[in-house]
């Protein structure tokens, strides 16, 4: 791969010259994403809609005014002063040998230097009628066109699909969703997956959501609890996949319950935090990169929502949505409402996440503490939700580099400072009708399409034909035979690890950090990814995995070897980082990540310990599986291992059996 470094730099694009006008407009009929759309989801995406010209819909079907309004076009283009912007390269090299660079993105004080023509033109994006502004203004300063046809593009952010419609996306192509995340996404789906982490793992850890009743299911339930309660209780009420505000409403008395079905009734949190007598809560913008191993990121930055009228406890005040509900469009409709473009000042019914921090440390109140306690339930919720998608990835999707996920947790403070999940929005409104907004998101959505880290693919990847069921194991083996790969007996004892690290009953940290000692081809290539992709962060702050991830291992309902692995190699190295990216670096010289030097690499096996504790009929049956059998010659007394090492039923998606090992291969390895 060539580096940016020598490249010209980009210039002005000149009027009449948008990034992403097609240069054949009679061929470039923008085209949705394959398969019915799921919009059955939390999504707050169209709040701001009315101050966003975003949309495409309803525009000619020919010319390239049928990709964008004029609008789009404009706020494309690069500045006239783009010859007083600092000059970026194209493409961020990988921190270790042998890794492919990834594309840059640009803050507005920045310009990108222009790939050659035959690398630049596959930067192809994929429009959809909710791609927003913020957005196409970030991949437009990359130099992005467009995409001409249905299955040329490198990024989309659009709707939520139907699982099923995850199969049309390629290797090389990055879609803004997982399949199944509406399990959090939906308040029903959201309330009933924490219900049951409360019931596996206890209430008390996972005691962060306000109890719920689902009607019809819980109309028993909720009348037991509301008849147990005291008399001026409230419960708010809530469509369960609604968004900005629409159809809630706070009640008090069993007859003003709504007789629409289905309805989420929650109780009320009667004694949130004010701050000047108004109600607030927090838009926590969360990023989850992979579910396996699972890496999840916050912004730092967020926005603070107030109610527009000050806060009453008056059951005559229920009705008035000024007061108990903080969504911007709901208040906004207040001729009381007061709008801030400052992102440093405590003024306005908007504030910025880091203006509240500053605000309550100079009260006094440890705000710190109040965003570890944050960070603790967001990973708490993923967790929830990723048996569901880990399943569905495994299902639908080509390889986990093809789905990436930005959440919008709303979360309140009551008066003891504790904070509440009251719902996540799957597509989190990223319009911007103030400065404070586009200061946000729009350093938010540059630092995430930096972290997402997307890979320029070979001109035959793109140029290809999309891959169908009969073809998809020889095209994807095609494409192995270009890079090297491990010899059988460490395919072998690479799906033994994984095995062996899963199936002891009793684990501890010592039998854990074992994990370390001896790394296969995919642990290092699993390591590179996640080490490449904090160095890419910005400003935003991984919270798992860190040095203390061993603790939420207990949460998952199904144990995942990398966030095993992941997790004690953050323990071991986070406060000597550089001796572990040096330890990682010379593996990759070696190609070790890409299955080369196998050779001169230790192979693992099973510790010796393990094989002392069996009979010799068993010893001997595993020095059978090391020399390549594939758990079939385990006895019985081993059964979970020998569950584990048999390859598993036939994915939806066929792929070669060394494709498909190891999980997939990272984003960093295309």
């Amino acid at each position: 791969m060539a580096t940016a470094g020598g490249w010209a730099a980009a210039r002005g694009v000149a009027a009449g010259e948008s990034l992403l006008e097609p240069s054949h407009p009679q061929d470039d009929v923008e085209e949705e994403l394959p398969d019915g759309l799921d919009e059955s989801c939390g999504t707050d995406e169209e709040e701001d809609s009315d101050s966003d010209a975003s949309s495409v819909a309803g525009m000619p079907a020919h010319g390239s005014g049928a990709l964008l309004s004029r609008k789009c076009i404009e706020c494309l283009a690069q500045p006239t002063e783009d010859e007083e912007k600092v000059l970026k390269p194209a493409l961020v090299c990988s921190l270790f040998p042998n890794v492919p660079p990834t594309i840059y993105f640009s803050t507005r004080d920045e310009r990108v230097e222009k790939l050659p023509w035959e690398q630049r033109k596959l930067l192809r994006w994929k429009m959809c009628t909710v791609t927003p502004n913020i957005v196409k203004q970030t991949i437009g300063r990359s130099h992005f066109r467009v995409s001409k046809k249905s299955n040329d593009w490198l990024g989309c952010w659009g709707h939520h699909m139907k699982s099923p419609g995850f199969r049309a996306i390629r290797e090389h192509q990055k879609l803004n969703h997982f399949p199944g995340s509406f399990q959090i996404g939906r308040k029903d789906r959201l309330w009933r997956n924490l219900l049951k982490m409360q019931t596996r793992c206890g209430k008390k850890e996972f005691n962060f959501f306000p109890q719920s009743f689902i009607l019809p299911q819980d109309i028993k339930l909720l009348r037991k609890a509301w008849e147990e309660g005291a008399s001026q209780q409230k419960w708010i009420v809530k469509p369960p996949a609604s968004a900005r505000g629409i159809g809630i409403q706070v009640i008090h008395k069993w007859s003003q319950l709504p007789k629409r079905r289905p309805l989420l009734v929650q109780r009320y949190l009667h004694k949130p935090y004010l701050i000047g007598g108004r109600k607030f809560d927090l838009r926590i913008y969360v990023y989850v990169t992979c579910y396996d191993p699972l890496r999840v990121y916050l912004f730092k930055d967020g926005l603070v929502r107030f109610a527009s009228c000050k806060y009453s406890s008056s059951m005559k005040s229920l009705s008035n949505k000024f007061v108990h509900l903080t969504n911007y469009s709901v208040n906004k409709k207040n001729t009381e409402y007061k709008s801030n473009s400052d992102e440093t000042a405590c003024q306005g019914h908007k504030w910025a996440l880091k203006a509240l921090w500053s605000y309550l440390t100079q009260k006094g109140v440890n705000s710190e503490a109040i965003w570890e306690k944050i960070k603790d339930i967001v990973i708490k919720t993923i967790i929830a939700s990723e048996p569901y998608v880990n399943s569905l990835v495994k299902m639908y999707v080509r390889r986990p580099y093809c789905c990436h996920e930005l959440f919008g947790f709303d979360i309140m403070l009551d008066e003891n400072l504790k904070p509440w999940i009251l719902e996540v929005n799957i597509s989190p409104s990223l319009h911007s009708n103030s400065p404070l907004d586009v200061s946000i998101k729009g350093q938010m959505i540059r630092d995430l399409l930096n972290l997402a880290g997307f890979v320029l693919p070979s001109t035959d990847s793109v140029a290809s034909r999309p891959q169908t069921r009969s073809d998809s194991t020889c095209s994807l083996g095609s494409a192995l035979k270009e890079k090297p790969r491990p010899a059988l007996e460490h395919f072998t004892a690479e799906k033994m690890k994984k095995a062996y690290y899963l199936t002891q009953k009793v684990p501890d940290q010592d039998f854990y950090s074992s994990v370390l000692d001896i790394l296969t081809p995919d642990d290092v290539r699993v390591l590179v990814e996640t080490e490449d992709e904090y160095s890419r962060r910005g400003q935003f702050e991984r919270v798992f995995p860190t040095h203390i991830s061993m603790r939420y291992l207990r949460f998952f309902e199904q144990p995942r070897y990398f966030n095993i692995l992941v997790a004690q190699w953050e323990l071991k190295y986070y406060s000597n980082k550089h001796k572990g990216l040096e330890l990682l670096k010379n593996w990759c010289v070696k190609g070790y990540h890409t299955g080369a030097g196998t050779d001169l690499a230790q192979m693992w096996s099973l510790p010796k310990s393990f094989l002392l504790q069996k009979s010799s009929v068993q010893s001997n049956g595993f020095s059978k599986l090391e020399r390549g059998g594939l758990g079939k010659l385990l006895p019985p007394a081993d059964e979970d291992l020998r569950r584990c090492l048999e390859p598993s039923p036939a994915p939806t998606l066929p792929l070669s059996k060394h494709a498909a090992a190891a999980d997939q291969k990272p984003a960093a390895c295309l």
